[in-house]
């Protein structure tokens, strides 16, 4: 009977510890994760639109033409707190360019993601046939974590 102590204590334990939708997160192989988020917006997407834009500057030479793709989700909010109510995604068609970090504004409650053209139709066929979700997470070390997902779908 003393044996089952340890195991009905563990079980009984609350599982704040790990964010909601951990499950989907890669392996954390360079051990960046092992502390407790201190925090986490978690969205699941109801609405999107996409932006396809292009801008000249006339007062500069050469005169410069800049092209944006943009898309911009909208959802409800999952997880304990969250105050988020849009991500931006932004594409970059320049390849093998550094991408910007992920970043919450608090003001705004909007989380501005930054991805390559690359992966624009994955995210569109994504948003159109599953339910998506949007996870951003930050820790203590300074180390953030975001990410686009689906739930867990059955073959067919």
């Amino acid at each position: 009977m003393r044996a089952f102590i340890p195991l009905l204590l563990a079980v009984s334990l609350p599982l704040s510890a790990a964010p909601l939708h951990s499950q989907f997160l890669p392996p954390d192989d360079q051990s960046l994760r092992q502390e407790v988020p201190t925090g986490q917006q978690l969205l699941q997407v109801t609405d999107y639109s996409v932006v396809v834009g292009t801008q000249r500057q006339s007062d500069q030479q050469p005169i410069p033409i800049t092209a944006s793709l943009q898309m911009r989700l909208k959802g409800k909010p999952l997880s304990k707190g969250a105050t988020i109510s849009q991500v931006l995604l932004t594409f970059d068609g320049e390849a093998g360019k550094s991408l910007k970090k992920p970043v919450y504004d608090e003001k705004t409650r909007t989380l501005a993601l930054n991805y390559p053209m690359a992966d624009y139709r994955v995210i569109m066929d994504l948003l159109r046939n599953e339910t998506l979700y949007v996870q951003f997470l930050s820790y203590a070390n300074g180390h953030i974590w975001a990410d686009l997902h689906t739930g867990t779908v059955r073959t067919r």
